[in-house]
């Protein structure tokens, strides 16, 4: 079973997540996802993750899931971590899962329970994360949380620290006063990283985050790696150069897209000749003039 120490050493810098490839028949591109996991671990990745939201799970079949879950443990051949991602199944579902998730030796679990109309409670999500963690070690997710108060998330945190030994990490997708309260509560217990921009994790690591989930670690690593240089040797300069001539000129460039930034990153996969544009339908895939103008702003900024 993993240790601690791994997670933390795993979960610290800029992290990948796997972006699932398609072909234009909506076919998982299963040879591009050896590629982008090859270019991300050989640009510095200590881990790869699957999640929900980026894994497109959300177009993808329970079967699929467990497929490219398989597919992608036996790719990494322990080079890194590997973190499987569940689809806010029900929790005897998730058990499932969790057993063929150790079967095929993926390292961890990232779990994101059902909440739909606020359904759950403090203690039935504890309860959730107790009976999964009893057959592999676990990542709490928050983006569930959204809408939960903050005495009642502070609550839940503090009843996962206590009562779910095997959660060993947290990914933090609102951040904010959450993410510092998050902090607070489980920094000496849980490797803690933000997703989103190299703005938020600067944010949050006073409070313990010693990670973020880096779009460039699978385009071009070399500006996310030199980021976190930066930010680990205290570099004011250096970080504040990156957000302004790299983070936030991209970020204004994909939030505004057609079909959400992950169409955007799917389209600089396949320029970086990784993988090509296309997504499964019903979600949007850039079109060729739409490639053509993110070539160009990629070129302007130096990237490609």
């Amino acid at each position: 079973m993993i240790s601690q120490e791994k997670v933390r050493h795993a979960l610290t810098g800029p992290i990948m997540s796997l972006n699932t490839p398609f072909t234009c028949d909506g076919a998982i591109d299963y040879p591009a996802v050896r590629r982008i996991i090859d270019f991300t671990i050989a640009g510095g990745s200590k881990v790869v993750i699957l999640t929900m939201g980026d894994g497109l799970f959300t177009v993808l079949t329970d079967q699929e899931v467990a497929e490219l879950t398989k597919f992608v443990v036996e790719h990494v051949a322990g080079r890194a971590v590997v973190m499987a991602a569940d689809r806010m199944w029900w929790t005897g579902k998730t058990v499932e899962f969790a057993q063929y998730c150790r079967d095929v030796k993926a390292d961890m679990l990232m779990v994101q329970p059902p909440d739909w109309a606020g359904s759950c409670t403090a203690d039935t999500v504890v309860e959730h994360y107790a009976a999964v963690s009893k057959h592999i070690p676990l990542m709490l997710v928050t983006a569930f949380l959204e809408k939960w108060p903050l005495p009642r998330t502070a609550e839940l945190f503090e009843k996962l620290r206590d009562r779910v030994p095997n959660l060993l990490a947290v990914k933090d997708d609102i951040c904010g006063e959450l993410g510092r309260r998050l902090g607070l509560i489980g920094r000496d217990h849980w490797a803690m990283f933000t997703s989103g921009s190299k703005r938020v994790v600067l944010a949050n690591r006073p409070y313990g985050y010693d990670g973020y989930m880096s779009t460039f670690i699978s385009f071009k690593p070399e500006i996310a790696q030199d980021f976190w240089k930066a930010v680990v040797s205290n570099n004011e300069a250096k970080i504040i150069k990156t957000i302004s001539e790299v983070d936030i000129p991209l970020w204004d460039f994909m939030e505004p897209a057609v079909g959400s930034f992950d169409a955007v990153i799917h389209g600089m996969l396949e320029l970086r000749g990784l993988c090509k544009r296309w997504r499964r339908k019903p979600y949007y895939s850039l079109t060729d003039r739409e490639m053509e103008i993110l070539a160009q702003f990629l070129k302007t900024k130096g990237w490609l």
